[in-house]
């Protein structure tokens, strides 16, 4: 069988992190998150710090393309290469990158877009994690010792700037449901409890692909 991609968006605050983590463990896939974003930033000259800015950044595409072109003309570009960094440009090298790795194994991936680069994937299952507005912030609160004003600031920034990220690169929301074959809402839920549920359903729908 060819390799299977699971894909993972989340909320801030969801748990979707872990869950992604428990969830590879126990199907014995690898998991590819924000430090997959290491060699992205390697290959930009660029801090993580930095291309999490970009990434947030809102982008005009037009001015984007007329840039490129400008520069490049239609023969492209090397990722490395000192140019402009946009979030789109991080987009493509981060799809290039989890292309790649989906041609050599099963894999789950948490955020980078997933959803959008494999829709077309036959073996690909998209999932959003969501939680209660105030579940996540208690949780953020706890796990980085802030206040819970503080906390609120940092699960509505995030949750924006993965938006726009998305909106940017694909066009879409990535709230709507349509991008996923299931939307869990794990408010309350143990990490290992919503584990065992999502690795039944995984193999439920696996067997009827």
């Amino acid at each position: 069988m060819d390799s299977i991609i699971i894909t993972i968006n989340r909320e801030c605050g969801s748990g979707g992190g872990e869950i992604a983590r428990l969830l590879g463990k126990q199907l014995g896939f690898k998991v590819y998150g924000r430090a997959m974003l290491e060699c992205i930033a390697e290959q930009f000259d660029m801090s993580m710090e930095n291309i999490e800015r970009v990434k947030a950044k809102k982008s005009n595409w037009w001015g984007e393309f007329c840039s490129f072109y400008k520069q490049f003309g239609a023969v492209g570009y090397e990722v490395g290469s000192r140019v402009e960094v946009t979030p789109k440009r991080i987009y493509y090298a981060e799809a290039a990158l989890l292309r790649e790795l989906a041609e050599k194994e099963s894999c789950i991936i948490v955020g980078r877009a997933g959803f959008h680069i494999f829709h077309d994937y036959p073996n690909a299952i998209h999932l959003f994690i969501r939680a209660s507005r105030d579940s996540r912030i208690a949780r953020i609160a706890r796990k980085q010792n802030l206040s819970l004003e503080d906390a609120a600031a940092v699960v509505d920034s995030v949750d924006e700037s993965r938006n726009t990220f998305v909106n940017t690169v694909a066009g879409i929301s990535r709230y709507d449901a349509r991008n996923y074959d299931h939307v869990f809402n794990v408010t309350g839920m143990a990490p290992d409890k919503v584990v065992s549920f999502l690795s039944d359903n995984v193999r439920f729908m696996l067997a009827h692909k």
